[in-house]
């Protein structure tokens, strides 16, 4: 009797290590981080009013303001306790009203000759990417680094003087994307879909080291004043 109950708990054990090595070899069903979630989430940046992100339209200046604020805590700076700055072409009941004054007293943007701010003007990928490097602190690299860095990029030639150091900042920490062939494609339009590619590497960054240490930061403008 005991050798019949030890092979049937035997047989028993047995029906059961098969599904036991195939849970331990089945691979990982979860999904990468979608940066457009990953940013929503944060609120770093929103839908339109239908619900819809539109990864492929083009950031506008006011657009990429608003977003520096959030991403970085801008209202925050003790600079913002400025008193406001005279920008002709936004008027205080712009959505984005605050958030241009706020980017404007903290150097993160600059204004143009005349008090303009042109908020519905498109960025190029140099520009937005050259912000957000001013936002986050851009390193201090000796121009032979930065030519080094840069030219692991096919396209680097292309990229405007001005942005180079704020460039090589936001690649050296690997917060940019690049086309299948390597390209930062710096000239070409900044979309929403590319900066919430940009933000979704630096909010995972902010995860993994929720206490980041000081980085040596400039005060360069990222954009030359027309």
């Amino acid at each position: 009797m005991r050798q019949l109950l030890g092979s049937l708990s035997l047989m028993a054990l047995l029906q059961f290590v098969p599904n036991i090595v195939h849970a331990q070899e089945k691979p990982s069903t979860e999904k990468p981080s979608n940066p457009i979630a990953k940013v929503i989430a944060a609120k770093v940046m929103t839908n339109y009013p239908d619900g819809e992100f539109y990864p492929e339209r083009l950031l506008s200046r006011a657009e990429l303001a608003s977003i520096m604020v959030k991403a970085f805590q801008l209202d925050k700076r003790q600079a913002v306790t400025k008193e406001n700055l005279k920008v002709t072409d936004v008027a205080a009941s712009n959505p984005a009203f605050k958030d241009i004054q706020i980017v404007l007293k903290t150097d993160i943007m600059k204004g143009y000759r005349g008090n303009l701010f042109f908020p519905n003007q498109r960025v190029t990928r140099a520009e937005a990417l050259a912000i957000f490097a001013q936002a986050y602190g851009v390193f201090q690299f000796p121009d032979e680094t930065v030519n080094e860095i840069l030219a692991l990029y096919p396209d680097a030639a292309s990229i405007p003087s001005w942005a180079k150091k704020a460039i090589a900042t936001v690649t050296s920490e690997e917060f940019v994307n690049t086309d299948t062939q390597g390209n930062l494609s710096p000239l070409q339009p900044m979309t929403r879909g590319d900066m919430a590619d940009v933000l979704s590497k630096y909010l995972q960054r902010q995860q993994l080291q929720p206490e980041t240490p000081a980085v040596p930061g400039g005060n360069n403008s990222p954009e030359a004043s027309q």
